[in-house]
């Protein structure tokens, strides 16, 4: 590597200032301050390592929850970006109006718990002050966007009686609103809060363990050495190094930018224009909300509302999450081509000799899909493989997770889930207005008479509807508020409900390539130095094949194969079908197939990946029979060709 290509690798603490840059930033403590809050952090994730075991009052395992989280989240997260530096004096005062008002049910909490539907006054005011509170830190993790819904739905529940049919409702006061959100489990302690304070916390604590012990940079190393061994083994690198980072992480801008700053430099020698590269970034790192066994918070929150386990969540999840990184993979075999990519060498990286010595990470991912096939909830899956993940560490000195560094990854446990976890507690409070109010089945049966019936529109319609909230919201307040908005449409009209949740959510994570909240796109540009229109454009050109994948088990009864369901010769048939529509959609909008295709020959593959995502046997034939009629001719046309190239080794 040249000296000038070898300065343009990105060091960590750089590559954390770009994600901040596009995330909300966080304050970095020293001193008594560091003791403090990493002593919380800690008790925070030790709390919820207990709460996977321990007998525990459901109302007080939520309330300690939300309290932690929302005393962190003051600590950690500023008011403003240009306050980061400033005393954080102010912010101490919040956290400990937030002990208080969190404590307060405890004072007395039998009594509070029956009472809601007669609060005293002062229910009424720390119920108030909980929901400002949680107002505020949503604010500062992720933004104003979700508070500003909030009030506008406390509104709407307050002025219903004002408002025309079908729109309006009775009417509630400030006493019952407050009551259902801050003295019940269908509120701000609602199903949201109880994923957060399980499933999620836990699932990124395991993340932190790993990443941590050292399996983050083994799995890119990994894929490094695994998939550099033609000109398009850079793309191949990036695309399995984000699949496999994917699965610790959760996160789209953490993975693209995790990955990014070791990945860029590579793209670049191998032909990647810096747009080219960054969308490549972009969307392999979005992927990471959809690779199993951690998936994106969401996913957590289909197995609770479906009352299914997490196990049948990744079952259901498996074929899309292939097929989308499969769409990936084949525009990158067609960029070898049409940007003439260069075969770079990825560094001397023994494969073999890397795995005898950390195959341990892989392990203990493994473990969690094991431990839940073998009859074991998610909960205690995720909380056994913590166990085996730190017990594993040390059988390499280099990843022993020693006091020191289990605290680190304890705490960085918590720190990661604070912003998902505020979206959570805000979210509650959208969800217990939508209950109450009943404009959820309202809303569902609206959508139904725009499209006139039609499963099509409608599925067009909700697909519209998320990225619309995908605008403004990050993407597990998109999917809670359209599960209960849009989803009972969807069931009416058909559709089984594992395959509308499944359709919402996957619409949920295409927020993350839409303006303006495309955070991985816009981090990969701030990473590359490309334009972050263009880099977000070319992030949509990767991933649009495999965003066909959820009309595909929606649209037909027999396209629920595809979330693993069904007959198993009719999950063998959509599966290869999908596959192929994934392939004939790639060179459509790719431009490449087996050589470059033109104009008519994008029109018809087009057709054809249309009709192969369609579940039919009519269909099927169709789509297949258009597909080959393409492939045939570019067979015939590479044949014809002189073989300019014959020297150069195969892509």
């Amino acid at each position: 590597m040249s000296e000038s290509e070898h300065l343009e690798t990105i060091s960590s603490e750089k590559a954390e200032e770009i994600l901040e840059e596009f995330e909300a930033p966080t304050r970095k403590f020293s001193g008594m301050m560091w003791y403090i809050t990493t002593g919380l952090a800690v008790f925070c994730s030790l709390f919820a390592l207990y709460g996977a075991f321990g007998s525990m009052i459901t109302q007080i395992a939520r309330f300690v929850h939300v309290m932690l989280i929302l005393i962190l989240t003051f600590l950690y997260f500023p008011a403003a970006r240009s306050w980061k530096n400033r005393s954080i004096a102010v912010d101490v005062i919040l956290a400990l109006l937030v002990f208080v008002t969190f404590a307060y049910p405890f004072v007395d909490f039998e009594s509070f718990i029956y009472r809601v539907a007669n609060p005293v006054p002062l229910d009424v005011f720390f119920g108030v002050l909980a929901c400002i509170l949680v107002l505020e830190a949503t604010r500062r993790a992720t933004g104003a966007a979700l508070p500003i819904l909030v009030i506008v739905c406390v509104a709407y529940a307050y002025w219903g009686s004002v408002l025309p049919e079908p729109w309006g409702h009775r009417g509630y006061t400030i006493t019952r609103i407050i009551a259902l959100e801050y003295m019940t489990l269908n509120g701000l302690f609602g199903t949201p809060v109880e994923v957060s304070s399980t499933f999620i916390i836990l699932f990124t604590i395991f993340g932190a363990v790993l990443e941590i012990s050292g399996a983050g940079q083994f799995f890119v190393d990994f894929a490094l050495g695994c998939m550099g061994k033609s000109r398009a083994g850079a793309g191949r690198a990036v695309t399995l190094a984000s699949f496999l980072l994917g699965t610790v992480s959760g996160s789209g801008a953490a993975t693209t930018v995790t990955l990014g700053s070791v990945a860029w430099p590579l793209l670049k020698r191998s032909g990647y224009d810096r747009d080219s590269a960054g969308g490549l970034l972009a969307a392999g790192g979005i992927g990471a909300i959809l690779s199993p066994p951690v998936l994106g918070a969401a996913s957590f929150l289909i197995a609770e509302i479906l009352k299914i386990s997490y196990l049948q969540v990744l079952i259901m999840a498996s074929i899309p999450t292939i097929l989308y990184y499969a769409s990936i993979l084949f525009m990158v075999q067609g960029d070898a081509r049409r940007f003439g990519l260069r075969h770079v060498s990825l560094g001397k990286i023994d494969v073999l000799a890397l795995t005898r010595q950390y195959w341990f990470h892989f392990a203990s991912l493994v473990t969690i899909v094991i431990f839940m096939a073998l009859g074991f909830s998610g909960i205690t899956a995720v909380f056994y493989s913590i166990l085996i993940a730190i017990g594993t560490s040390f059988l390499n000195r280099k990843s022993a997770l020693y006091p020191r560094r289990l605290i680190e990854a304890l705490a960085a446990g918590t720190k990661q889930v604070l912003s998902v976890a505020a979206t959570c507690a805000c979210a509650g409070l959208i969800v217990g207005v939508i209950n109450l109010t009943g404009i959820g089945l309202k809303f569902s049966g609206i959508i139904i008479d725009i499209a006139a019936g039609n499963l099509y529109f409608t599925l067009i319609l909700t697909a519209l509807i998320l990225l619309i909230l995908g605008l403004a919201l990050p993407i597990t307040a998109s999917y809670i508020i359209a599960a209960v908005m849009t989803a009972p449409a969807l069931v009416k009209l058909g559709v089984p409900e594992a395959a509308a949740h499944m359709f919402i959510f996957y619409y949920a994570v295409l927020s993350e390539v839409s303006p303006p909240t495309a955070l991985s796109p816009f981090a990969a540009a701030a990473i590359t130095g490309g334009n972050p229109f263009k880099t977000t454009m070319l992030a949509w050109k990767y991933t649009l094949p495999a965003f066909i994948v959820p009309f595909m088990f929606t649209a037909s009864p027999d396209g629920i194969g595809l979330l693993l369901q069904g007959p198993l010769l009719n999950i063998i048939v959509v599966t290869l079908t999908a596959l192929a529509g994934v392939w004939a959609l790639s060179g459509c909008v790719g431009g490449y197939l087996i050589m470059p295709v033109g104009a008519f020959e994008r029109v018809v593959l087009g057709i054809s990946g249309l009709l192969l995502f369609y579940a039919g046997t009519f269909q099927d034939l169709a789509g297949a029979a258009l597909l080959a009629v393409i492939v045939v001719i570019q067979i015939v046309k590479k044949r014809g060709e002189q073989r300019a190239s014959a020297g150069e080794p195969d892509v």
